[in-house]
Parts: structure tokens; C-alpha cells; sequence
């Protein structure tokens, strides 16, 4: 099967891939920002507003061993645009039915996200393997660009409606459906039969090699602390006496700075001998910013929001980066994908979700920066034991009797 990246028709479905990973993130600032809104109206708790916030990353840990089963039956095509209408109507559903409407549609687009999340890297690989660091770099940017733009206009546009938080939940299910329309027809002429060229292979021995743990943890880790950014750096900021439109501006400014830092990382982690020092530079930046940012001067919050972004964007860009670098072929990188996801995902929940504990505990948020340093430690070391050169162990299931070795260590 000739790669799409060779195809005339390349650069349509390299568009519609980015417009696709721009609506895998919105869900998370959009809430976030709107959290004491949504607190005061609907009359939630401190906890039951860090289940919100946690609710759907592990739906993201919990769905994303589906993708590859589901793109093995479907394609990875047709498996996204599911992806697609989930996140649409997940997204649409908050704003509706009360608290029932909020958790059902958080968890409905929290599970979409998953397995957008899983395949994505393994269709870079597949169709993209001669541009990866690129096309890694650009759906990286666009992901974490569209994150930047939900925290930086949900707040103004919910004021703007007369504050209606509803439609300001609601406003991101547009994009999605934009997204929809541009993927349907890539997805309806992809084939819908099983052949091994288009659709994802069984894999075995991947969970026993401590390289793909290493690639998992690191995920997982840094999902923590990206998730705690994502969750709750709008309502630390307003705790420290900004108003909900400047701290919306900060956490729009670090997502922004994530989109350059999405794009950068990749090509430089290309082109190192292996990855292990980028890993603890980037992880030392995100989690002493954000400490900074909670405990340092006022006057030092915008800077902070800088460093912090080039920290956060960069690890991400990074964990996802791993993935590809890391896995022999697509079949490898859709099941490393899935694995780093689905555990690191659910390990990930810990993060926003103790910080809300916290918080509660505390009547502030000081007591989570003991929480975020050992959340930053764990990604540092991962990220030194991932990073190295070298593939995953594991072998691809193509028949009872062709078998092949996917990575070698």
C-alpha cells in the first residue's frame, strides 16, 4: 500500500489530521475555566469538581485498549471519525440535562479523546514515516493549539452571551462538527475490510519488555502533571487573585507557548543520539514553573506562564515522539500507544484529582506543590529510561505461520 504522504491527495488528509487533533483538548481548559461558574450554578462540591476534572482522563486510560481492536476491525480511518462524533456530541451534551448532562458528555468526550489519542501516533507512522518528526511536531501544535484557544475565549464568549456557562460548554462542539465534515470522506473511501496494510495488527511480548514500561511511564507521569496545568491553572491563578479573564489569558499564553515547544521538540529529538537529556531539561522547566507560579511573586506569573509552556508542550510532544521512535512499525506503535495510554492515562488521574483533595484540605493550593515536585521527579527518571536508544521488544501476529519481529533491542 503506498503511503498517503506519497499520494497526491497528501496534503488534504494531512489537514484534516491536524483539524482532527484540534478538537482532542478543548474539553479540558473549557471546564477548567468555567469551574466556579459551574460550581456556584450546579452547586458542586470540591470533590465532586475534582471528579469533573478527572473524569475524563480516565476515560482516556479506560478506552484506549479499544482503538486498536476497534481499528482492527474498522481501519484507523473509520475508527477516528467515530472519534469524531463522540467528542462532538460528548462536548454538545455538557451544556444540557444539569450535572447529568455535564459528567455524561465529559465521559462521552473524554472517551473519544482515548482513542483519537491511541491512533494517532500510529497513523504518523504508518502514512507519514518518512516525515514523522513533522507531522508529530504539526498535530502536536494543532492539538495543544486548540487547548490554547478554548482557555483563551470560553470565559469572554460565556460574558458575552450573558453568562450563559452552558453555551459556553456547548461552543466547542462547533469545531468537532467542522472536523466531521472534513474527515467523513476520508474515512468512508478508506476500505472497510480487514487487509494488514490498512489495518492494525495483534501484537504479544510488549508488556513484558521494560522499555515499553519505561515509554508508559513517562506518559503517564507527564499526563499528571499536564492534566493538573490543564485542570486547575486557572482556578490556582483566580485563587491568587487574578480575575477569570486574566488567569483565562495566562493559561491561553502557556498552552500557546506548548504549541511552539509541540512543534520544536519533535525535529530536536530527531536528531539526538537519544533522548535522555531533553527528557529531564523539560520536566525540570514544566514543574518548577508551575510551582513558581503558585508560590513566587505576582509579578512573576506571566514569565513563569513561558517557561512552564515550553516545559509542558515539550514533554508531550515528547511522550508521543517516544512512541514513534521507539516502536519498529505502525502495528507496534498503535499497541505502545495503547499500553502508554491506557496505563499511563490512569495513573494520570491521580494528579488533578489529588490536587482537588488537596485544595479541599487545605482552602488552598500551596499544599499540592509537595504533589507537583514528586509528580516532576517520576517524570524526570522515566523520561531518563525511555529515552534511550533503542525499539521495544515485541512481535507482530500477521498469521499462524508468518511471524515477524517487530523491534529489536
Amino acid at each position: 500500500m503506498k503511503p498517503i504522504a506519497a499520494r497526491p491527495a497528501a496534503w488534504i488528509v494531512a489537514a484534516s489530521l491536524l483539524l482532527l487533533a484540534a478538537n482532542l483538548r478543548p474539553l479540558f481548559p473549557s471546564t477548567a475555566i468555567l469551574l466556579p461558574e459551574l460550581t456556584e450554578a450546579l452547586g458542586l462540591t470540591g470533590a465532586q469538581a475534582g471528579y469533573l476534572t478527572t473524569l475524563p482522563v480516565l476515560c482516556m486510560g479506560l478506552f484506549a485498549p479499544l482503538a486498536p481492536r476497534l481499528a482492527q476491525r474498522t481501519g484507523i480511518e473509520r475508527t477516528l471519525l467515530l472519534v469524531l462524533a463522540l467528542i462532538t456530541l460528548g462536548t454538545a451534551l455538557r451544556g444540557t440535562l444539569g450535572v447529568a448532562g455535564l459528567f455524561l458528555g465529559t465521559g462521552l468526550a473524554g472517551a473519544g479523546i482515548a482513542l483519537g489519542n491511541v491512533l494517532l501516533p500510529s497513523l504518523v507512522k504508518r502514512d507519514f514515516s518518512d516525515r514523522a518528526a513533522l507531522m508529530t511536531g504539526l498535530y502536536t501544535m494543532s492539538l495543544v493549539g486548540g487547548a490554547a484557544l478554548a482557555a483563551a475565549t470560553t470565559l469572554p464568549f460565556t460574558q458575552a452571551m450573558g453568562g450563559r456557562w452552558d453555551l459556553g460548554l456547548a461552543l466547542w462542539a462547533a469545531p468537532g462538527m467542522v472536523a466531521l465534515a472534513a474527515w467523513a470522506p476520508i474515512a468512508l473511501r478508506a476500505p472497510g475490510h480487514s487487509t494488514g496494510g490498512r489495518h492494525i495488527l495483534p501484537v504479544e511480548g510488549l508488556r513484558r519488555d521494560r522499555l515499553a514500561w519505561a515509554v508508559t511511564l513517562f506518559m503517564g507521569l507527564q499526563s499528571a502533571l499536564a492534566y493538573c496545568v490543564l485542570g486547575w491553572m486557572a482556578p490556582m491563578l483566580r485563587d491568587r487573585g487574578l480575575d477569570g479573564t486574566e488567569a483565562g489569558l495566562v493559561t491561553s499564553l502557556s498552552i500557546l507557548i506548548q504549541v511552539a515547544a509541540c512543534l520544536l521538540t519533535p525535529m530536536a529529538a530527531s536528531r539526538c543520539r537519544d533522548q535522555r537529556g531533553l527528557a529531564v531539561i523539560l520536566a525540570a522547566a514544566a514543574t518548577l514553573a508551575l510551582i513558581g507560579m503558585i508560590l513566587g511573586p505576582s509579578w512573576a506569573i506571566w514569565p513563569l506562564a513561558v517557561v512552564q509552556g515550553i516545559g509542558q508542550g515539550g514533554l508531550f510532544a515528547l511522550a508521543l515522539m517516544l512512541i514513534v521512535l521507539r516502536s519498529g512499525d505502525a502495528h507496534v506503535a498503535a499497541h505502545l500507544s495503547s499500553m502508554a495510554q491506557t496505563t499511563g492515562y490512569v495513573l494520570a488521574t491521580s494528579g488533578p484529582l489529588l490536587v482537588g483533595v488537596l485544595h479541599d484540605w487545605s482552602g488552598n493550593f500551596r499544599a499540592s506543590t509537595g504533589l507537583l515536585a514528586a509528580l516532576g521527579l517520576g517524570t524526570a527518571l522515566a523520561g531518563w529510561r525511555a529515552g534511550r536508544a533503542a525499539l521495544v521488544h515485541a512481535t507482530v501476529i500477521r498469521g499462524r505461520a508468518d511471524r515477524a519481529d517487530a523491534g529489536t533491542d
